[in-house]
C-alpha cells in the first residue's frame, strides 16, 4: 500500500495510517482515532509501450533539399563540393547541445 492509496478520515480528513492488529490491517487515524477495515480493491494500470522504427526517430532530408535551407562552407568528402546545407536536431537530453548535421547542396 503506498501513499496514494491511503484514504483521508472521514471524521476529520487526516490521513489515515495502515496499522496490524491481531493479523488483520486495519486503518487508524492518528488524530482523532477513527478505525476502519481497507476495502480490498485491486489497483489496475494499463500501459503500452510504443516502439519506434529506426526511420521514425531520424530526420529525413529528402533528395531535393529545400533552396531555404541555410547553406554553410564545408567539403564535401564524397564530391568535393565547399556547400553544404545544415540543420539542427536535439538528439540527446534538454540540457545538452544539439547536434548539427550536414547534406552536400551538389550531391
Amino acid at each position: 500500500m503506498s501513499m496514494g492509496d491511503l484514504p483521508l478520515c472521514p471524521k476529520c480528513g487526516r490521513l489515515m495510517s495502515p496499522v496490524r492488529e491481531e493479523g488483520r490491517v486495519k486503518l487508524t487515524c492518528r488524530s482523532c482515532g477513527y478505525v476502519a477495515e481497507p476495502t480490498a480493491q485491486p489497483s489496475t494500470q494499463l500501459t503500452q509501450r510504443i516502439v519506434h522504427r529506426p526511420q521514425e526517430r531520424l530526420t529525413v532530408i529528402e533528395q531535393e533539399a529545400p533552396k531555404t535551407m541555410p547553406t554553410i562552407k564545408a567539403l564535401c568528402p564524397k564530391c568535393g563540393h565547399n556547400e553544404a546545407y545544415w540543420w539542427l536536431v536535439q538528439t540527446r537530453r534538454a540540457d545538452e547541445g544539439s547536434t548539427r548535421f550536414y547534406r552536400c547542396v551538389k550531391c
